[in-house]
């Protein structure tokens, strides 16, 4: 990447910058692979952040189907992370996971699943597990609250999709000669999931991420203290695909202690590390052992850690000086935080990240933990955290001693509550990907680059004023 004109002396957001056109020999978008090639095996270059409120099983086997990673946090109770990792595995790379209700749930039930929107649906079965049909979402929209969902259901349960046939454009076919959007999958007698026509095209464009036995990818958090080694080893022994070693600060003696310690025991698996934002901080993390360092300290939408302390780092200018020393160490970064549109992902790629962590943008998505509630005016949303709020510092040391946990509760930052609106047009993280691998893959067309390595050899970056940032964005009003 270069600059425009003279690399600026003061840092730089993302909001500061943009990317200028060049010549190009990329005729298509589709023609771009966005694959990091940080070792992770992901396709697509962006990770879901380990936030309660962000990751959990459902989101992490959809965007790994589709080519991203997402890391549970490390607040998840052992046996329930055995349990989301095993989850995950079991899911299928091609269809979608099922919502899966009993035929006696009522249609409020499936509304705190999923809105009554084309493309989504809910499946039924009965006590046995055995099929009984699916129901449209679009459907829910015109039902009694109360109404039972078996009720609903088209005579005979609806068409069901012949898993034996999964070429995308089959598939499609398929489901429009059966005048339906939605259907579930049955593949040798058994449930294998559910499959939409928009499904069918994202088939065809994503790549899933997955593992040498053909399962979807998923990476987990844990923290720096305690028996660091001991849970390196569990999670590697339930399938784990990437360790996170995850703190605030993360260029503190006890995480590099803690990165060498999961690095010697050689279990075969890329180990993140972070945050940092400094040169020095990525080079202490690699030399202890880490493969991939998360760069990012107060640019996320939940934390405070700027407002608070002052401290942090313009997360453009932080990603590029990292991402340099990482490459001339062999290394990759991921910009972890501060995206907030497609231009800010291309952006982080242009600087040199490896990939782009997202937290908020997704915690408002139907795959993302929590019910969908309703707000006052009718709008939907979802209840949100920062990872270092009163709200996760209650839910991390509850369980302990009372007065550690008074302590810690005085000395917590982030937002405890926060409503992040489910987009009725956009409501599952798969929409989000779309929109924005639409603006990467554009982003990389303009640049001339047909891979992540060419976009960032390729990017020419300048910066602007505040009016120039504005200038960019679409009217919120008719002319």
């Amino acid at each position: 990447m270069r600059f425009l004109a003279a690399r600026p002396a003061h840092d730089l957001t993302y909001s500061d910058v943009f990317l200028v056109p060049g010549r190009s020999a990329v005729a298509s978008r589709l023609d771009v692979d966005l694959a990091p090639g940080d070792g992770t095996g992901a396709t697509l270059p962006i990770v879901a952040a380990n936030m309660n409120s962000v990751t959990g099983p459902r989101l992490a086997a959809t965007l790994a189907r589709r080519g991203g990673i997402g890391v549970l946090p490390q607040d998840l109770p052992a046996a329930e992370l055995a349990e989301a990792v095993a989850w995950v595995k079991e899911q299928s790379p091609v269809w979608e996971s099922p919502f899966v209700l009993s035929p006696d749930a009522t249609v409020a039930d499936a509304l705190e699943l999923l809105p009554p929107v084309a493309g989504h649906g809910v499946v039924l079965v009965d006590g046995s597990g055995a099929l009984i049909g699916a129901l449209e979402a679009v459907r829910l929209a015109t039902a009694l609250p109360d109404a039972r969902l078996g009720d609903l259901l088209r005579r005979g349960g609806g068409y069901v999709h012949d898993g034996s046939v999964s070429e995308p454009h089959a598939v499609f076919e398929a489901l429009t000669d059966a005048a339906v959007d939605f259907a579930p999958v049955v593949t040798d007698g058994v449930l294998d999931g559910t499959v939409s026509r928009r499904g069918a095209v994202r088939g065809a464009i994503y790549s899933p991420a997955l593992d040498d036995r053909g399962r979807l990818r998923i990476a987990a958090a844990l923290g720096i203290n305690g028996d660091v080694r001991g849970r390196a080893r569990r999670f590697a022994e339930l399938g784990v695909d990437v360790l996170v070693l995850d703190t605030a600060h993360g260029h503190q003696e006890g995480m590099l202690a803690a990165v060498e310690r999961v690095a010697e025991l050689g279990l075969g698996l890329p180990v993140v590390a972070g945050n940092v934002v400094t040169p020095d901080g990525v080079q202490d993390l690699v030399e202890a052992g880490a493969d991939i360092v998360k760069v990012g300290v107060g640019p996320g939408a939940m934390c405070t850690t700027r407002m608070m302390t002052g401290v942090g780092r313009p997360q453009f200018s932080a990603v590029l000086e990292t991402a340099e020393t990482a490459r001339s160490l062999g290394k990759a970064v991921w910009a972890d935080g501060g995206v907030r549109y497609p231009r800010d992902v291309a952006l982080a790629l242009a600087a040199g990240a490896a990939s782009v962590m997202i937290g908020s943008w997704f915690a408002g998505t139907i795959e993302a933990p929590g019910a969908l509630e309703h707000s006052a005016d009718g709008s939907l949303f979802k209840q949100s955290w920062g990872m270092a709020s009163t709200k996760a510092v209650q839910a991390r040391f509850g369980g302990g001693d009372r007065w550690e946990l008074a302590r810690k509760e005085l000395f917590a930052e982030g937002i405890s509550a926060s409503r992040i609106r489910v987009d009725p047009e956009m409501p599952g993280v798969e929409d989000l990907l779309d929109m924005i691998t639409t603006g990467v893959r554009s982003a990389f067309t303009y640049a001339g680059a047909a891979d992540a390595h060419a976009f960032h050899d390729r990017a020419v970056v300048g910066t602007q004023s505040s009016s120039g940032y504005e200038e960019g964005k679409a009217l919120p009003m008719s002319w």
